[in-house]
């Protein structure tokens, strides 16, 4: 596997092969290069591009988080982190693939305007901060350790444990509901994909409708029978509105 650098941090990536403009998947806030599975080289098959997945800092087979992580962790993904790798693979103008916590930080990425973006496809994203999400990230802390989510979660990352409080403490902790990204969203002017799941047990329609009402050019997929995790849920309907989405955009 190998690895690159970025914001000081060592990271494990992959790149599945295909045409430009590459794909960059941005995981969950739980997840990893391989909590993917299947799914990234399933995108490069049917869009035809250049996928690149890696692990965060803190995540999967990357370094480990040294200390607590602020308020402010995504911002530092997106603006910092993201970045710095894109310049050390020699990657212009991506796509952007985030779910959940990703989907976020590719709205950060793409709202600064610091570097232009072909296209985001966001699965299930964050904007602000519902009650319904603080209230399924408190049940999993209580859940953590007496569940199949510890052995599920050590099978994609060095330290689960570190992983998971890394995530958890910062989302449950004192001034995260005030979180809040809509003000990068009017400066996005490339396309977006919102693919939201009705059944999402951490988020609802709202975060796809305030990105819809904010940002220039929004499709939305409403997915009936899912859950917040679109891509394992319903592939074949997400891999098809990625592969036409793709489409429209690059011609």
């Amino acid at each position: 596997m190998p690895f690159t650098h970025a914001a000081g941090h060592r990271l494990e990536y992959s790149i599945w092969p295909g045409g430009p403009p590459t794909i960059i998947m941005l995981h969950e806030g739980l997840g990893s290069l391989s909590s993917w599975k299947e799914f990234p080289a399933d995108v490069a098959r049917a869009t035809g591009r250049q996928v690149l997945a890696y692990s965060r800092y803190g995540h999967g087979n990357s370094e480990l988080l040294s200390a607590p992580r602020d308020l402010g962790y995504m911002h530092d993904e997106a603006l910092i982190a993201l970045p710095d790798l894109l310049d050390s693979l020699a990657i212009e103008r991506p796509f952007l693939l985030g779910h959940s916590d990703g989907a976020s930080i590719a709205l950060i990425h793409a709202g600064s305007t610091i570097r232009p973006v072909s296209g985001l496809i966001l699965l299930a994203p964050h904007v602000f901060i519902e009650n319904l999400t603080i209230a399924s990230i408190a049940e999993i802390r209580e859940t953590y350790a007496g569940t199949g989510l510890r052995a599920q979660l050590a099978r994609h990352h060095r330290d689960a444990d570190l992983t998971f409080r890394g995530w958890n403490d910062v989302w449950l902790g004192p001034g995260f509901r005030d979180w809040n990204i809509e003000e990068y969203l009017p400066a996005i002017t490339s396309p977006i994909l919102v693919v939201q799941g009705l059944d999402d047990e951490y988020g609802t329609m709202e975060q796809a409708r305030r990105i819809a009402r904010a940002a220039a050019d929004v499709t939305i997929l409403k997915l009936e029978s899912c859950g917040h995790s679109p891509q394992r849920d319903q592939p074949e309907r997400v891999l098809e509105a990625i592969r036409a989405f793709v489409y429209s955009v690059t011609g």
